[in-house]
């Protein structure tokens, strides 16, 4: 099965991206010879017929409770080595849902999957590890290093790109003790970052909307290549369309998106830098020698489109024209368009400086040449692909006419612009601004859908302008969202843990005096109950062989730590969440790893399945994460059992 999936996307995901004492503590449980101890009876031989089930049925009673879990506890003895039977179980989680919301989308899955498939360390590696650790280290350990692989370890986890919570294991690791805990450092360093910005990225869509395209434009300010790389996969998992990432795109097959920079609109400095000037009609049937022209005669429609009545009038007079301007400004305008595309054809220069003195009126004057001649060499390069950065030197009176001359020229051609980019100022009123602009062109000029060219911002976004955009109101069609979504600038890691649950069939606890970081022990199924509208209403954790809660049946649910928090479910559909993804020898089912793309998808369904008020921004409503009335009695008297008490003098 290794040899069938690929290695890690990054190659510095090796066995050595690991923490010191990862090794430390494997060679500690060597030297003990506990390193494969996964074969232990739980119980001595008068109390070996006990079972984790066994202990579950017997809280029906209290008696039961005192006199069993007190003597399996207390009365623990191992046979010989060769006797042994079970397992060690870790499971990964976090305690706490990031950017003060109550929901987190679960990804990384599948390079923790690579990682463990193709888990050996060379030569090389055990060398630097012999080097790094102290010299009193046998010899051996350094051959057992040379032999362990991940074939005895099984993976049970969500599947990626589920809607997931606090406390329920995201992965259960099993396997022998030292090899899952030389683990654990990279499979929460593959899932804390992975998780933490597919959730960032979930939030800007909510806040977004669905119709609104989302581009991840956060590459060249994101924590160096790796950090780069991963954000694009994650963001476009947790529900954007696409990035400007091309390593991305070429490893994922995420869809790419861009256009051009400021540099490049201001690199521009005359018409004469433009040296092939003809273009073909979309269709390939002809050619237009000079786009050049055919723009700027556009652009003398547009500030024509501009007069008022005296500006006409006083026009048509310079052109010794008065005979009927003052009962129809429209046909004279017209005339006196006539009349300029001559000039243009005779006396360019002559009407280049009457234009500038006479025709600029209404919302715009005169347009910045340079910029308009960037505009012509995009659209020249990509006629079918033209959206103009309209902001280098102002949005009203130079990028969008600039930008709709050109436009419109290709519109002549048979092409169809894409939109424009506002990068900075006012988005909320320059996007509505050049709305109207762009419909007054489609009603004058009978250009269909005109009205409707895309409008994309930036200008460093996140969760709060979106939000302020939206109550403003705005006409923006596209965002492009790069530092505070790459960065996870409002909360920097999710807070993923690796806890140890059961070693040898042996539940284990860890206390704490804050009680959000008190464990919950033995190997655990979780399971999602959904209600009659079809939304989630609480995900429980019950013991490994207790009856799982079936359709219609009346289930009490608890919380792990409050005993006044708890409630009667009738669900009415259950699904169960932990699949194996890694069987190890076990040869059970293994559950397929599927593409980016529909893992994206089961973001985005499971996401549309939760109530509105979990996924709010202000005050979201919690989730309610339970536990089975039989695990929460073990829970708690484990707890008791291991808690030492103190004594007053």
């Amino acid at each position: 099965m290794a040899a069938a999936i690929d290695g890690p996307t990054n190659p510095m995901v090796t066995p050595l991206l690991t923490d010191l004492y990862q090794f430390t503590m494997a060679y500690a449980y060597w030297k003990s010879a506990k390193h494969n101890d996964r074969a232990v009876y739980l119980f001595a031989p008068l109390f070996n017929r006990f079972t984790l089930s066994s202990i579950f049925d017997s809280l029906n009673c209290i008696s039961s409770l005192h006199f069993h879990l007190g003597l399996l506890i207390n009365t623990t003895t191992y046979p010989e080595r060769s006797d042994r039977i079970g397992a060690t179980r870790f499971d990964l989680y976090f305690r706490k849902n990031p950017f003060g919301g109550e929901y987190t989308v679960f990804a990384g899955l599948e390079e923790c999957i690579k990682l463990i498939a193709n888990f050996r360390f060379t030569e090389d590696e055990i060398s630097f590890i012999q080097a790094s650790l102290p010299s009193s280290c046998e010899v051996g350990f350094y051959d057992y290093l040379r032999q362990i692989d991940c074939s005895d370890v099984e993976i049970h986890a969500i599947s990626e790109g589920s809607v997931v919570f606090p406390k329920i294991p995201l992965m259960r690791i099993e396997g022998p003790v030292a090899v899952v805990q030389l683990l654990e450092t990279p499979l929460v360093n593959l899932i804390n970052y992975a998780s933490l910005v597919a959730t960032n990225a979930a939030r800007h869509r909510f806040v977004a909307g669905k119709s609104k395209l989302l581009l991840e434009f956060g590459l060249r300010r994101a924590q160096g290549p790796d950090g780069g790389i991963g954000a694009s996969k994650y963001c476009y998992m947790g529900g954007f369309d696409a990035t400007s990432n091309v390593a991305a795109g070429k490893l994922f097959g995420i869809p790419l998106r861009g256009t051009h920079s400021h540099a490049f609109v201001s690199s521009f400095m005359s018409s004469d830098e433009i040296t092939e000037k003809s273009l073909k009609n979309s269709d390939g049937s002809n050619v237009c020698e000079d786009f050049v022209s055919l723009v700027q005669a556009w652009l003398i429609k547009l500030e024509l489109r501009n007069l008022d009545m005296e500006e006409t009038a006083y026009v048509a007079l310079s052109f010794g024209e008065v005979h009927f301007w003052f009962y129809d400004v429209v046909a004279m305008k017209k005339l006196i368009l006539y009349r300029l595309v001559d000039m243009v054809e005779v006396e360019k220069e002559g009407y280049d400086a009457f234009m500038r003195s006479q025709l600029l009126g209404g919302i715009f004057g005169e347009t910045n040449q340079s910029e308009l001649v960037a505009f012509i060499s995009y659209a020249l390069a990509f006629p079918k692909n033209f959206l103009a950065l309209v902001d280098t030197y102002d949005v009203m009176r130079s990028g969008i006419p600039n930008f709709c001359a050109v436009s419109l020229a290709l519109y002549d051609l048979g092409y169809k612009a894409l939109g424009v980019r506002l990068d900075s100022g006012d988005l909320a009123y320059l996007s509505c601004e050049s709305r109207k602009f762009f419909q007054a062109i489609e009603k004058e000029f009978k250009v269909t859908d005109f009205g409707k060219t895309g409008i994309t911002a930036s200008n460093d976004l996140n969760e709060e302008t979106l939000d302020a955009l939206n109550k403003q109101g705005h006409e923006i069609d596209a965002f492009g969202i790069g530092t505070h979504l790459v960065t996870c600038y409002a909360q920097p890691a999710l807070g993923v843990v690796f806890k140890l649950v059961e070693i040898n069939n042996q539940p284990r606890i860890k206390l704490s005096e804050d009680v959000s970081k008190v464990s919950i022990p033995c190997k655990k199924r979780c399971y999602r109950l959904y209600g009659k509208e079809g939304y989630p209403l609480v995900d429980i954790m019950t013991g490994e062989n207790e009856p799982p809660p079936k359709v219609g049946v009346r289930i009490l649910c608890r919380h792990p730590f409050n005993e006044s928090k708890r409630a009667y479910v009738v669900p009415q559909r259950v699904e169960e969440l932990l699949k194996c993804f890694w069987p190890g020898r076990s040869g059970i089912y293994t559950e397929e790893l599927l593409p980016l793309k529909a893992i994206r998808e089961r973001c985005i369904n499971q996401l549309g399945q939760m109530r509105s008020d979990h996924m709010r921004r202000l005050n979201p409503t919690p989730y309610k994460v339970s536990v089975s009335a039989k695990l929460y009695d073990f829970i708690h008297f484990l707890w008791l059992n291991e808690a030492p008490v103190g004594e007053l003098q």
